[in-house]
């Protein structure tokens, strides 16, 4: 009797177990499938390898092509990651505004990885209250209106060196190339602004060899990785992505601790010093930095030590200075494409600031048609099409679809700059559409977001505004341009070359004709 109802309980919680089973399975199927109904469209992935294969070497427009068939906001399966992209303004806002708090950590290339620099980089280290003070710092002591002003005269400097250098080309008959001075100048303003040097000089090629290495690292960061969408292939590094960065990075933040380490010396020597003789302060950003390290808010808050500043001045650095160059290379490209608007521009250029007059920073506000010229350039060419990757803290609502928690967030701002629903004639150059418009950059209007949006819009904003204007009209103020070897307009060579920044896949090179 025992044993009969010992088989009894064990047959009857035999089939319990299997009635809960096909309950939480039910359930589990059920709630998967509403699930599934909830997420956004996208193309149907293959196995293992998901939609790798629908990105191409141009996600940016690959991207924007799939939207047309699957939506503004879609899903991707790349590997073993979900990832979601939008492609209007619409949902742009919902991403960097309306749920901007749901948004704003990265998810993390496993290129930035390198040199830790993903625990100290400002672009990428999670939104909290470290990453806050570091934002202040920039906004209040790096990039505010006063400390752009207080050497904004070294910037001028700069600048003329570049008219310089390009009226020796132009002395001789030999093309500029509009990228590559670009760079130079760029390097040498962001330089001089930091440490008072000027870090491209003439007689090196330190200019050319940095301008390599931004790249390359600009590159890596936006290269497809199998390290990224196979987690389990992190340690290997298959295609050795990390192990280059990790090189570029260090070369980078070499120069950076030589140049620290020399300012700390003289901050040394100085205090030793009873004479007080020796002279220290440049009153530059590096000043600003080191002397906040040493002030009462920091040793309250342990903001900022030097290896912060390295990996901060490694952003600043990597990013102004390509994106700066880039920018006025699709902008010489366009109005070369465009003479008419070329003589717009320098009309006004002539008009407020004088035939042979400087161009100065100050000037700028009374340039809008210049400035017009630039939102355009963004708006055709926009630095970083894909912005930096944004990653969803928890199931996040959008407009209906689910956006799981986990899921790596894209902006594609090179497919809302081409909106045709938004912009009349959107793949052609009409700086005019601005000139009534008071659409800006600022991060406040989502159908034009060169520099990101929300709270992780980027901090050098400021600066990179000031130098790509003063560039440009400095160009087109002093000198009259045309194309090398005689070719024709209608056959430039427009396509780009992708990385976390737009550049030209042709290298514009352009003769200089002086004013008079």
């Amino acid at each position: 009797m025992e044993l009969d109802t010992y088989e009894l309980l064990s047959y009857l919680l035999y089939i319990f177990l299997i009635i809960w089973i096909s309950i939480q399975a039910f359930n589990l199927l059920f709630l998967a499938r509403k699930r599934q109904q909830l997420l956004p469209p996208g193309p149907r992935p293959f196995p293992i390898i998901g939609n790798l294969m629908e990105l191409g070497d141009k996600p940016h427009k690959s991207l924007a092509k799939l939207s047309h068939t699957h939506g503004p906001i879609m899903r991707l399966k790349l590997g073993q990651m979900t990832t979601v992209v939008v492609s209007s303004a619409a949902m742009a806002k919902e991403v960097l505004q309306t749920h901007d708090q749901l948004f704003s950590n990265r998810t993390i290339p496993d290129s930035i990885r390198a040199c830790e620099h993903h625990e100290h980089g400002m672009p990428w280290i999670p939104a909290s209250t470290g990453w806050r003070n570091l934002r202040k710092i920039c906004n209040s002591h790096l990039f505010s209106a006063k400390a752009l002003d207080t050497n904004q005269n070294l910037r001028h400097q700069k600048v003329q060196e570049l008219l310089a250098d390009v009226r020796r080309s132009a002395a001789v008959g030999e093309a500029v190339d509009i990228g590559r001075a670009g760079f130079k100048t760029a390097l040498n303003l962001l330089s001089t602004t930091f440490f008072s040097v000027a870090w491209a000089d003439p007689a090196s090629d330190m200019a050319g060899e940095l301008k390599e290495i931004v790249w390359d690292i600009m590159e890596a960061v936006a290269k497809p990785n199998l390290a990224d969408y196979f987690p389990v292939l992190k340690k290997l590094d298959p295609q050795g992505i990390r192990r280059g960065m990790t090189s570029h990075f260090r070369k980078m933040m070499g120069l950076f601790d030589r140049i620290i380490n020399q300012r700390l010396k003289l901050i040394r020597e100085a205090s030793s010093s009873s004479t007080n003789t020796v002279p220290v302060q440049e009153n530059d950003m590096l000043d600003t930095l080191l002397g906040y390290i040493t002030s009462e808010e920091n040793r309250e808050n342990q903001v900022l030590d030097k290896t912060t500043i390295e990996h901060l001045l490694l952003d600043l650095f990597a990013a102004g200075t390509d994106t700066t160059s880039s920018t006025l290379e699709w902008s010489m490209t366009e109005l070369l494409r465009k003479p008419e608007i070329l003589s717009k521009a320098q009309a006004e250029l002539e008009r407020v600031i004088g035939k042979g007059n400087q161009v100065k920073e100050s000037d700028i506000a009374e340039l809008p048609y210049l400035q017009a010229i630039i939102k355009e350039t963004f708006r055709l060419h926009p630095p970083a099409p894909l912005l930096l990757p944004r990653k969803a803290e928890t199931d996040v609502e959008v407009c209906g679809y689910t956006v799981p928690k986990g899921a790596q967030v894209l902006v594609n701002v090179w497919a809302v700059s081409r909106d045709p629903s938004i912009w009349d004639s959107p793949n052609e150059f009409i700086p005019e559409r601005f000139l009534e418009s008071n659409v800006d950059v600022k991060g406040r209007h989502f159908e034009l977001l060169p520099f990101g949006g929300g709270r992780r819009i980027c901090p050098g904003l400021p600066l990179a505004i000031r130098m790509v204007h003063l560039m440009l009209g400095s160009l087109i103020h002093s000198f009259d341009w045309k194309l090398e070897g005689g070719v024709e307009l209608e056959s430039m060579n427009m396509e780009d070359k992708f990385g976390i920044t737009l550049q030209k896949a042709q290298p514009l090179r352009a003769l200089a004709m002086p004013i008079t």
